[in-house]
């Protein structure tokens, strides 16, 4: 599946460090990727990333944006400290949600798909998210899907009610170590998440489908188990060890994935190769709200990227407000976010657009370590802050290299754009 253009990315002097995120699965901070090398300028090792796509209907909405731009910010992270970042994405362009919006739509599935991933695209071009190295619909993955599900079976961790294909838990013995949550939490979740813990004939409530028998009107593909499509969790195993390898650095998405979703793919691919943990790192983004509530699909208490942009807000805007939280937190979108974002856009701009500044080398350091710490976006926005308030009261000194310096770390490190600085004679 086609992705959508990188933009630039500034090189910064010296070198960022290694970053450290909350890792949902042992409830800590901890160090992503290897020990780097003690030389700036050594070719760094990689760090394999994968972060999973939307469902394509309702996007992009917020709630969606800031799941996106934390792993982008990841990513430049890790990019800035030296690593080489190998990064996969899928896109869910075949399941029970999109299936029932088409329906009701009364438009072909297909057609909702590729509208919405394409819109898709262009969001995250405008908002500057660096594109992954493979991005991956469910549709042209279910090769690799049916050839894990075989794995699977041959392993004897599946049994088959009415035609489906489904994976016991009882042949993972970590079970439930992603969410660290207990057996009636994860029924709970199960049940509001798209699961089906209480259909009968199943050994466990928790049992998730690898794959669904053909259904009268629903696409189905050919396989040795016979007609039918993926469940939903074993795309993301079998995407992300194709293109990534059996143990893969960081899995990310939003927190509402910890569970059945990341439990449950993490668990398909610790029995299919033997390797456990599935991901070094667990990491997971807190829920955007709308009008009291998470923002959802469900609910259509939705903020749209492309909405806002219709209006003439910014892209750095609309970035901006989603960098104002801490990426691990729930929060509320309300129209005072984005004037406060729009309000810090324009200093920051008129701040770099001056002739000379204050000396910015200490807060490339400032910005690089609030990054690197569970990528802390409030204290590094809080650094360009102080930075552009000097600067405009116009108490900080003569610099004239800082303001280029200040607009190259703001878009190599938070991805917003200030726009070129101009000089005299340029």
């Amino acid at each position: 599946m086609r992705s959508w253009p990188a933009c630039p990315l500034p090189t910064l002097p010296g070198r960022g460090q290694r970053p450290r995120l909350f890792d949902t699965s042992r409830g800590r901070l901890e160090p992503v990727g290897p020990e780097l090398p003690a030389a700036a300028g050594t070719a760094g090792p990689s760090v394999s990333l994968y972060v999973c796509g939307i469902t394509p209907y309702d996007a992009t909405h917020l709630g969606h944006a800031f799941t996106y731009v934390t792993y982008d910010l990841l990513n430049r992270a890790l990019r800035d400290a030296g690593y080489q970042v190998r990064f996969v994405e899928n896109v869910t362009d075949v399941d029970d949600p999109l299936l029932e919006r088409a329906a009701r739509d009364g438009v072909d599935w297909t057609e909702v798909a590729e509208r919405e991933t394409e819109l898709f695209r262009t969001d995250m071009t405008a908002l500057r998210v660096l594109p992954p190295d493979h991005y991956v619909g469910v549709v042209e993955a279910i090769p690799l899907i049916v050839e894990m599900v075989t794995e699977l079976v041959a392993a004897g961790a599946t049994y088959t009610l009415d035609g489906d294909v489904y994976f016991s838990v009882a042949a993972a013995p970590r079970f439930g170590y992603v969410s660290g949550l207990d057996a009636a939490a994860m029924r709970a979740l199960s049940a509001e998440r798209g699961g089906d813990p209480d259909r009968r004939g199943k050994k466990d409530p928790l049992d998730p489908p690898l794959w669904r028998a053909e259904q009268p009107g629903e696409p189905s593909w050919p396989s040795p188990f016979g007609p039918g499509r993926p469940g939903w969790h074993i795309e993301c195993s079998a995407i992300a060890r194709r293109y990534l390898g059996d143990v893969i650095d960081v899995q990310g998405g939003g927190e509402d994935l910890v569970f059945p979703h990341h439990e449950c793919s993490s668990a398909h691919a610790e029995v299919a190769t033997g390797h456990n943990p599935f991901a070094r790192r667990y990491v997971h983004t807190g829920m955007v709200g709308l009008d009291g509530h998470k923002m959802s699909k469900s609910r259509g208490n939705l903020e749209l990227v492309s909405r806002l942009r219709a209006r003439g807000v910014a892209p750095a805007a609309i970035r901006l407000a989603l960098l104002a939280h801490s990426h691990r937190d729930d929060w509320e979108w309300t129209e005072g976010e984005l004037a406060a974002a729009e309000a810090r856009l324009g200093r920051w701009r008129a701040a770099v657009a001056l002739p000379a500044g204050p000396d910015a080398t200490g807060l490339l350091a400032e910005v690089r370590a609030a990054v690197a710490s569970d990528l802390d976006t409030p204290t590094a926005l809080g650094a360009v802050d102080r930075w552009a308030a000097t600067a405009l009261a116009g108490t900080g000194g003569g610099d004239t290299a800082a303001p280029e310096l200040t607009r190259l770390l703001v878009d190599a490190l938070l991805g917003v754009d200030l726009g070129k600085v101009e000089t005299n004679g340029s």
